[in-house]
């Protein structure tokens, strides 16, 4: 597995995690301490959002701390009911500190994607994570 692989399938992992302390601390091995997730809000928040006079909504969690929060919330509410997991779609790239790649949210019993997504990651000189972008497509 190439370093590229082992980055896309530790990112992937951490939001299936159910251990919240095995999550924490893969929080804190893929991230810098204070790197950033922004995410671009699926249509019905930017919908709402525009209603209320706020064209481009982001939503940004930054540290280890809001960024356990966002994934152990994510987890929360797509895996731990047993629905859904998430898994990287296997067109992972890397140009020098950038990677991006796709992913998916599936039934776990199998099935169509029920989400997917585009990542951008931009890395740190230690190579973790300095800043994380996802856009939700579906």
């Amino acid at each position: 597995m190439t370093t590229l692989q082992r980055l896309v399938e530790s990112y992937v992992a951490v939001w299936n995690e159910p251990d919240p302390q095995r999550r924490r601390a893969a929080v804190r091995e893929l991230w810098a301490p204070d790197a950033v997730h922004v995410l671009q809000p699926p249509e019905e928040i930017r919908r709402a959002a525009a209603g209320i006079g706020f064209d481009h909504p982001v939503l940004e969690a930054r540290g280890h701390d809001a960024l356990d929060v966002r994934v152990a919330r994510a987890h929360d509410e797509f895996v731990a009911p047993g629905a859904y997991v998430f898994r990287a779609r296997g067109d992972a790239d890397r140009l020098r500190d950038v990677v991006k790649f796709r992913w998916e949210m599936v039934p776990r019993a199998g099935g169509p994607a029920a989400g997917t997504g585009l990542e951008v990651l931009l890395l740190a000189a230690d190579g973790r994570i300095a800043a994380d972008y996802q856009f939700i497509e579906a």
